[in-house]
């Protein structure tokens, strides 16, 4: 089993050695992708990160024991000596559901032909990841990005309160770098009566910043700057951490994000724009 950057991980991942007793007489190179399930049956980034990188075979022995993986076969690249890579996806497919690979621990997943918003939708209604649209007339192109495959991602969306920003480096010295997201928990989120609400830290968030935000947020922040953090639950970790400046949390941003963390933080989150329509103390976790 070779990475995407051609590192051999077959040790990593004893509980897929089999596949080749399934293979039988044949010799093949297959495509696919190694996931790790929560108790859904939903792929989770955060559970296969707890199997990269081992190299004692104690550890992996224990870890396949405790976050055991499967293997999701998308394409076949050779075949019994004969490359296949210049078929059309169509017919690679058919090589490769041929070959009967669906065992306890790896299968070759359905695909569906057209109706691919209908998909998207089913995809964002079960919490997945996104899609993966293929040309059916298409060949295998290695290490080429083309629009014959095209993956759209299921983004969630909502707002947060900010709760303090990471001062920026290079060309955003002395403006915000990343603002520090929060919600308040919904338990709590209709109090009233002078109560105490309680903010929860969400993450920070850099990427989607764009220079008209950066000018108005460091304007706006410095205005509302504060001595101690105003998260309740959660507080920024990392080497940049030490430098928060925290803030009165009282501006509303609108952020995207492909899923939480076990962490309970927000992964891959994009800057989509500030919401002054909406009042901070009404912000909660909507997903």
């Amino acid at each position: 089993m070779l990475s995407r950057r051609l590192e051999d991980v077959s040790a990593r991942y004893p509980e897929l050695e089999a596949i080749a007793e399934a293979l039988g007489d044949h010799s093949a190179i297959l495509d696919g992708e190694v996931v790790a399930l929560d108790e859904e049956g939903r792929p989770r980034f955060q559970l296969i990160q707890s199997r990269m990188g081992l190299t004692s075979p104690a550890a992996v022995k224990a870890k396949a024991k405790q976050q055991p993986v499967d293997y999701v076969i998308f394409d076949l690249l050779h075949l019994d000596g004969r490359c296949v890579r210049d078929l059309p996806y169509l017919q690679r497919r058919e090589l490769l559901e041929g070959l009967g690979l669906d065992g306890p621990r790896w299968r070759t997943p359905r695909y569906r032909h057209g109706g691919g918003a209908d998909l998207l939708e089913a995809a964002r209604r079960q919490g997945l990841e996104g899609i993966v649209s293929k040309r059916c007339d298409s060949p295998y192109r290695p290490g080429k990005r083309t629009g014959e495959w095209i993956k759209t991602r299921v983004w969630r969306r909502q707002e947060f309160v900010i709760g303090g920003y990471i001062p920026g480096e290079g060309s955003r010295a002395k403006r915000v770098g990343s603002v520090l997201v929060g919600y308040y928990d919904k338990r709590n989120s209709e109090l009233g009566n002078g109560k105490k609400q309680t903010l929860r830290f969400a993450g920070g968030v850099g990427s989607g910043l764009k220079e008209s935000d950066l000018d108005y947020l460091t304007k706006e922040l410095r205005k509302r700057e504060r001595a101690d953090s105003p998260f309740d639950v959660g507080h920024p970790t990392g080497p940049k951490a030490r430098f928060a400046v925290w803030c009165e949390p009282e501006l509303v941003c609108e952020v995207s994000w492909t899923e939480w963390t076990n962490e309970g933080t927000l992964r891959q989150p994009a800057f989509k724009g500030m919401r002054d329509d909406k009042d901070h103390r009404e912000v909660v976790k909507e997903f």
